[in-house]
């Protein structure tokens, strides 16, 4: 991809918003297990940051997704790993399909305040019993007149406590699990919606997790997004944005690790020698540092293609995968030269050893990927190339 003075412009406004208004504050946000999502979203949405590719007509930007990635990898600055998921859950979840198949009167409804940062959003689709098996999701939205009458349960869902609304994956028939599922737009105030207690997670511990339940809630059928039964597709093409999304905020955070463990390693010596100057070291360093480099072209390359309407389905799985399982080894190899430091609660390296092994299991797991990978190369069993 080629950046352009504009893109530029864009990054370093992300780059101060972070290091203005979030990572003063990220130590605090996450010993308390939730940040000022509502606050913060606010001034994110001042300043254009939730709507980069989405429609002028409702209050985006209108600009192409390369713009959205320059953010997303902006976002990877912040020195947490909870708060850009929570703004990526805004941006590339639980939105995408809404500004692009909603109706107008949705959209004036949930994506303009959404952009301005007046409403927070969160995406519903995984269950207890259907996380990356999307087509198992057992949750019913029937139709009652004009209404759906919803019931069931999501599970790990980003933002919820704080949520004004959930982008809702649900059954509207009993035609084939491909066939059968909507999505719609619920108020997170609608009656017979309540919440479990905020989930105790390993990482991430600044963003706000938890179950919902869904008990007889009634929402117009004009709610919907798009046709009746066109739901699964609409969430594959928003897992595209999503996993994009996930796999551009990795990189400079991992960037980060390495910095930090390289200047840690230069001040720590032992046997009067300093860290780096181990050759095993900084090779090491060296290899990952290119790895990273890798991902990132990787993500420009399926960017690019995104833009000119391309089918990114492969390159897109492919992104996720290699962030998801080099977040991993970067983190881990990096903790292991910090030593006794790097076991250390508050140690940087250490929140980010915690708050990347989610990359592999959230918006598909990497046997989900692989599996996505190989049915486009045509070698799973009973496929053809």
């Amino acid at each position: 991809m080629i950046f352009t003075q504009e893109h530029e412009a864009l990054r370093r406004t992300v780059r101060q918003f972070v290091d203005r208004d979030i990572n003063p504050y990220v130590d605090e946000w996450e010993k308390a297990g939730r940040f000022p999502i509502h606050e913060i979203f606010r001034k994110a949405g001042d300043l254009g940051l939730l709507g980069i590719s989405k429609p002028q007509a409702f209050g985006g930007m209108g600009l192409d997704y390369s713009y959205s990635i320059v953010a997303a990898e902006a976002f990877g600055t912040i020195h947490c790993g909870g708060v850009p998921m929570s703004i990526g859950v805004q941006t590339d979840m639980c939105t995408p399909a809404l500004a692009r198949f909603g109706s107008d009167e949705l959209r004036e409804t949930f994506l303009r305040p959404a952009i301005r940062g007046d409403q927070v959003g969160c995406i519903g689709v995984s269950e207890t019993g259907a996380g990356s098996d999307v087509a198992s999701l057992k949750t019913t939205a029937r139709k009652d007149g004009e209404d759906y009458v919803i019931n069931g349960s999501k599970m790990w869902i980003t933002n919820a406590p704080s949520a004004d609304f959930i982008c809702l994956l649900a059954n509207t028939s009993d035609d084939k699990p491909h066939l059968n599922k909507s999505l719609i737009m619920v108020p997170m105030d609608s009656p017979g919606i309540s919440l479990g207690a905020h989930l105790d997670k390993l990482g991430m511990r600044s963003s706000e997790t938890a179950p919902v339940f869904f008990d007889d809630v009634r929402v117009p059928q004009r709610n919907r997004i798009g046709q009746e039964g066109a739901g699964f597709m609409m969430q594959m093409i928003q897992f595209q944005e999503e996993r994009l999304f996930g796999a551009a905020n990795m990189i400079m955070g991992l960037e980060r690790c390495v910095d930090s463990t390289i200047e840690y390693c230069r001040e720590r010596k032992t046997f009067d020698t300093a860290l780096i100057d181990n050759q095993v070291i900084h090779f090491r360093l060296a290899e990952l540092a290119s790895e990273i480099e890798c991902l990132r072209a990787l993500v420009y390359q399926a960017t690019e293609q995104y833009i000119n309407g391309q089918d990114v389905t492969r390159l897109a799985s492919m992104a996720k995968l290699k962030a998801g399982r080099l977040s991993r080894e970067v983190t881990d190899s990096c903790l292991q030269y910090w030593g006794g430091m790097g076991f250390m609660w508050d140690n940087p390296v250490a929140r980010a050893y915690r708050d990347v092994r989610l990359v592999s299991i959230g918006a598909g797991a990497d046997e989900i990927m692989l599996g996505i990978i190989c049915k486009l190369m045509g070698i799973l069993p009973g496929k053809k190339k």
